[in-house]
């Protein structure tokens, strides 16, 4: 299991679910609720969730793809018992509580060109190269 925002689907997520599939059998991707999202960033994503769940799901990469909890975040979890749950590198988890209601795997992903692609570091840098759009794939260079 993956977990995530995934607003303007990147490569960096990409890369993340890769890893993800890569660690088992087979993926569930559970995509945060709105308004989860703005409690835990404190801003709204730019795209709705089911935008965000249909991108995931054009990818093909996860097997089944759903929509988180708005009421409890670790629902998902119960709900599917998954052998592995996978994070990102950088994806704040409270470890313990997690480890409270599930007994498999607890993998970390590694990231995607850091220093390069990292959401934040695109965000804060948009402004300093003269960037103006709204949207994260705008920045981020393509090979």
């Amino acid at each position: 299991m993956a977990c995530g925002t995934f607003d303007n689907l990147h490569q960096g997520h990409i890369s993340y679910l890769e890893q993800a599939k890569a660690a088992g059998d087979r993926l569930i991707v559970v995509v945060a609720r709105d308004i989860n999202v703005e409690k835990i960033k404190g801003k709204r994503p730019k795209q709705n969730e089911n935008e965000r769940l249909a991108a995931i799901k054009k990818l093909k990469i996860a097997d089944i793809a759903v929509l988180g909890s708005k009421a409890d975040r670790l629902k998902p979890v119960v709900a599917h018992q998954p052998d592995i749950i996978f994070l990102g590198y950088d994806q704040p988890v409270d470890i313990e509580k997690l480890k409270n209601i599930f007994s498999g795997k607890i993998l970390r992903g590694q990231p995607y060109k850091e220093n390069i692609f990292k959401s934040s570091k695109l965000n804060t840098n948009r402004s300093l190269r003269g960037v103006t759009s709204d949207r994260d794939d705008a920045a981020i260079p393509q090979e």
